[in-house]
């Protein structure tokens, strides 16, 4: 019995290429928080107030685990890869606005991606079956 591949088509693969660009963005965002450079606001009596080295290792590892999902969902398309991608971006959607008082361009550009992520996993790639 021969396998068959399964191809990726419209909403998976434009949320996989945006998992893949988000996961990157994210693992920048931990980059640069880590390395504590001078492009982040330090908020006063802020309610989730971890350090900066701190939310830079949650985007790090945040941003790595959604790239690397991202590129298996471009690659296989399968039913897992897509929960697993829900779950992903809206993981990234929580950290992005909690991180909103350190760098609220960024993290608001980061979150839209998020939400058009979950977006087009939600809305799937339909292919309806005429019976004959």
């Amino acid at each position: 019995m021969a396998s068959r591949k399964q191809t990726v088509g419209g909403w998976t693969a434009f949320a996989a290429v945006l998992m893949i660009f988000g996961g990157a963005m994210t693992l920048l965002e931990g980059i640069s928080a880590i390395a504590k450079d001078n492009v982040f606001v330090t908020t006063q009596n802020y309610v989730f107030s971890f350090n900066l080295t701190g939310w830079g290792w949650i985007h790090l590892i945040l941003g790595i685990v959604i790239l690397l999902a991202g590129i298996a969902l471009l690659s296989s398309g399968a039913t897992w890869a897509r929960v697993i991608g829900v779950i992903l971006a809206g993981l990234s959607a929580l950290a992005n606005f909690l991180w909103i008082p350190h760098y609220p361009f960024w993290a608001i550009v980061v979150l839209a991606i998020d939400i058009f992520i979950i977006w087009a996993l939600c809305a799937g790639d339909h292919r309806h079956a005429v019976a004959v």
